[in-house]
């Protein structure tokens, strides 16, 4: 079980693929730990990554997700080369998509003091963002989920046996 928790920043990703792991026993990693020290200075200072700065970043978060049987991992996945870059490395990946209008988003990143991602990139995530495709292996979450709503949809949706 393999399963990518996805979204632009601020969607819950984190929260709610942490909440997933623990339902289902599965390790958690949050793909912001996994991004290189240069992404995340960019980042941090107001700056969008492009696609040269993602890619090599994808193929880390691919790996990981390759690598172990019974993992969940919160990653933006914003585009769907984005997540073809991922099931390179990882086919079965069943992508979790959380749904979140601009504003609960720039409230959100906004609030959030630990965080190196600004709410001035939240735009600039939203206009990269292409929602899951039909023929992709997933789901969508509308934001009127709760976490535990969420997790229990996704578990479901996933056919997540607890380890």
């Amino acid at each position: 079980m393999r399963i990518v928790v996805m979204g632009p920043s601020g969607s819950g990703k984190s929260t709610v693929g942490r909440s997933l792991a623990e339902r289902i026993g599965a390790r958690f990693i949050d793909a912001d730990d996994l991004h290189p020290l240069t992404n995340v200075e960019k980042m941090a200072a107001g700056i969008p990554l492009d696609d040269a700065d993602r890619m090599p970043w994808l193929a880390v978060v691919g790996a990981a997700l390759g690598d172990a049987d019974h993992i969940v991992i919160a990653c933006s996945a914003l585009r769907r080369t984005y997540r073809d870059a991922i099931r390179a490395e990882a086919p079965d990946a069943f992508f979790a998509e959380l749904s979140v209008g601009r504003a609960a988003l720039e409230a959100r990143v906004r609030s959030r003091g630990d965080h190196f991602m600004p709410a001035s990139l939240v735009e600039s995530q939203l206009q990269t963002w292409e929602p899951l495709e039909a023929d992709e292996r997933g789901i969508s979450v509308d934001e009127s989920a709760d976490v535990e709503t969420a997790t229990s949809i996704i578990s479901a949706a996933a056919g997540a046996r607890i380890a």
